[in-house]
C-alpha cells in the first residue's frame, strides 16, 4: 500500500512542480483567445474554468484509465510506474501543447496544428488518421456502455428489451447524435460537470473500499518485476495497453474542443495538464485495485478490464453504492467520451475542407456520414461481424502512434520559438520507441507474420533504432533551420 501512496503523491507534486515548469516554458499569455475573438456560439464558446476542467477530464477518460489500467495490472505493481511518470513527463505534457498549440492557432483540430509544425505531408497523414482514430474511440465507447448496461440489468434479475445489447447501441448513437450536432454548452457544458464529479467520487470510493476491506495492495519493491502469467512482455505491450492512463494520442483530438472555450490562455496548466493529472490519479486507483481486490491471473482469466471486471470491483469495494456508480461513472463517463470523439471527428473533417460550422446544413452534412461509420461497426460487432477486440487493440496503437506524432510537432515549435524542446523531445523519442516496437511484433501488426510475432530479438532492437532515427531527423532538421536563419 505504500508504493500506491508514493506514487499518488508523486502525481500531485509533478502537478505542482513538472507541470509549472512545462507552463512558464510555453509562456501563455493575456492575448485574445479564439473563444473570445470568434465565438460562434456553437464551438467556441468561453466556459469557466472549473467546467473546463471537468469537461476535459471526461473527454479525455472514458472506459481508458478504467480498462486500461485494469488490463495493465496484469503484469502487477510495475505499472504503477508507468501511470506515475507517464503522466507527468509524458501524457500531461503532450496534453498541454496539444490544446495550447490549438489555443494558439485559433482552435484548430490537432491535423492543422500538426501540419503547421510537422508540413503539408504529414498533416494529410494526420487528417486521415485522426478521424480514423476518433470513430474508433466513438465505436468503443459505445459499444463499451451498452455490454455494461446489459451486464447490470441481468446482475439484477431483469430481462427483455433491457438486456438487449443492439438496443442499448442503438439509443447511445441517436444521443451520439445529437451531442454531435448541437452547441457544446448546450449538452456537454451542463451534464458533463455533474458525470466528472461522478468519476471522481467513483474511484475515490474504489479506493476506500479497497483499502478499508483489508485487500493486501502488493507493494512495488517486492514485485518488481513481470508478473504476467503468460509472459507477455513488459515493453511494449504495457505501454500500450495502458494508453489513457499515462498518455494518449485521442486526448490530443479532444483538447483542441476546450481550447476553443479558454476565456485566458493561463488557465492551460488547470485544463490540460491538471486533468490527465486527475486521469492518472484514477488510473493508479484502478490498477491497484486490480492487483489488490482481482490479483493477476484472475485479471488474465477475466479478459483485463471490461465491464465485469469493472461491476465486480464496484460491487466489491462499495457494496450495493458502488453498483449505481458503475452505472453512472462507467456508463456516462465513456458516453461522454464518445460523444466528443464523433464531435472531434466533425470539426477535423469541417477544418480539413474550410465547411462552415455556424450552418445547420453543413454540421448535418458531416454528422450523418461520420456517425454511420461508427454506428457499422459498433452494430457490426454486436451481431459477430467486427470483433470489439480487434478494434480496441488497433485503438490502442495508433492512439499512441498519434501522441508520438502530437510530441514531435509540439517540439518543431518549441524550436521554433527557442524554448527549451528537451521536454517534448525525450517523450517523444520514448514513444517512438514504443510504437514502433509494438508494430513491429503485436499479433494485429507485423505480427501477423510469424516470424514477427513477440519476436522481441527482432522488435526491440528495430524499435530503438527507429526511435534515433526520428531523433536524428529531428535534430538534422532542427540544424538546417538554423544554417538558414544565419545565413538569411
Amino acid at each position: 500500500m505504500l508504493s500506491f501512496f508514493i506514487c499518488l503523491l508523486i502525481l500531485i507534486g509533478g502537478y505542482f512542480t513538472y507541470g509549472k515548469f512545462v507552463e512558464s516554458t510555453f509562456g501563455p499569455d493575456d492575448r485574445e483567445t479564439p473563444a473570445v475573438a470568434i465565438n460562434d456560439g456553437v464551438d467556441y464558446v468561453v466556459m469557466p474554468q472549473w467546467k473546463l476542467f471537468l469537461v476535459q477530464l471526461l473527454n479525455i477518460a472514458g472506459l481508458g484509465p478504467i480498462f486500461g489500467a485494469l488490463t495493465g495490472a496484469e503484469w502487477g505493481p510495475v505499472v504503477y510506474l508507468w501511470i506515475t511518470f507517464g503522466t507527468i513527463f509524458a501524457g500531461a505534457v503532450h496534453d498541454y501543447f496539444s490544446g495550447m498549440l490549438s489555443e494558439r492557432n485559433r482552435g484548430a483540430s490537432i491535423a492543422e496544428v500538426t501540419g503547421t509544425y510537422l508540413g503539408h505531408t504529414m498533416q494529410n497523414i494526420m487528417r486521415v488518421f485522426s478521424v480514423v482514430l476518433l470513430v474508433m474511440v466513438g465505436t468503443v465507447f459505445a459499444v463499451g456502455p451498452a455490454g455494461l448496461i446489459v451486464v447490470l440489468f441481468k446482475n439484477n434479475g431483469v430481462g427483455g428489451i433491457l438486456t438487449s445489447a443492439p438496443f442499448w447501441l442503438a439509443i447511445i448513437l441517436i444521443y451520439y447524435f445529437i451531442a454531435t450536432f448541437i452547441s457544446i454548452d448546450k449538452i456537454i457544458g451542463r451534464i458533463y460537470p455533474i458525470f466528472g464529479i461522478c468519476l471522481i467520487i467513483m474511484a475515490i470510493g474504489v479506493a476506500g473500499g479497497t483499502m478499508i476491506g483489508g485487500y493486501q495492495m502488493p507493494e512495488l519493491w517486492s514485485h518488481f518485476y513481470n508478473m504476467h502469467p503468460s509472459g507477455t512482455p513488459i515493453w511494449s505491450f504495457m505501454f500500450i495497453t495502458v494508453a489513457c492512463g499515462a498518455i494518449s494520442g485521442f486526448h490530443s483530438t479532444q483538447s483542441p474542443i476546450m481550447a476553443r472555450c479558454l476565456k485566458s490562455e493561463k488557465q492551460g496548466h488547470f485544463v490540460f495538464y491538471g486533468a490527465m493529472v486527475a486521469e492518472g490519479i484514477i488510473a493508479l486507483v484502478w490498477a491497484a485495485a486490480g492487483c489488490s481486490v482481482y490479483g493477476v491471473q484472475a485479471l488474465v482469466d477475466a479478459g483485463g478490464g471490461n465491464s465485469t471486471t469493472v461491476y465486480e470491483i464496484c460491487k466489491t469495494t462499495m457494496g450495493p453504492i458502488g453498483v449505481i456508480l458503475a452505472m453512472l461513472g462507467v456508463v456516462a463517463c465513456p458516453i461522454t467520451s464518445g460523444d466528443t470523439a464523433f464531435r472531434s471527428a466533425r470539426l477535423t473533417v469541417a477544418d480539413w475542407f474550410n465547411i462552415d460550422q455556424e450552418n445547420f446544413t453543413n454540421r448535418l452534412k458531416l454528422c450523418v456520414p461520420i456517425l454511420g461509420a461508427g454506428a457499422i461497426l459498433g452494430f457490426g460487432n454486436t451481431f459477430g461481424f467486427i470483433n470489439y477486440n480487434i478494434i480496441w487493440r488497433y485503438f490502442s496503437w495508433t492512439n499512441q502512434t498519434l501522441a508520438m506524432i502530437v510530441l514531435w510537432s509540439a517540439s518543431m515549435y518549441l524550436f521554433k520559438e527557442k524554448k527549451n524542446y528537451w521536454i517534448t523531445v525525450v517523450p517523444a523519442t520514448f514513444m517512438s520507441a514504443v510504437s514502433a516496437t509494438y508494430f513491429l511484433m503485436a499479433p494485429e501488426c507485423l505480427g501477423l507474420i510469424p516470424f514477427f510475432k513477440s519476436n522481441t530479438m527482432v522488435a526491440y532492437p528495430g524499435g530503438i533504432i527507429v526511435a534515433i532515427l526520428f531523433l536524428g531527423l529531428f535534430i538534422s532538421t532542427t540544424k538546417k533551420h538554423s544554417n538558414t536563419a544565419h545565413t538569411a
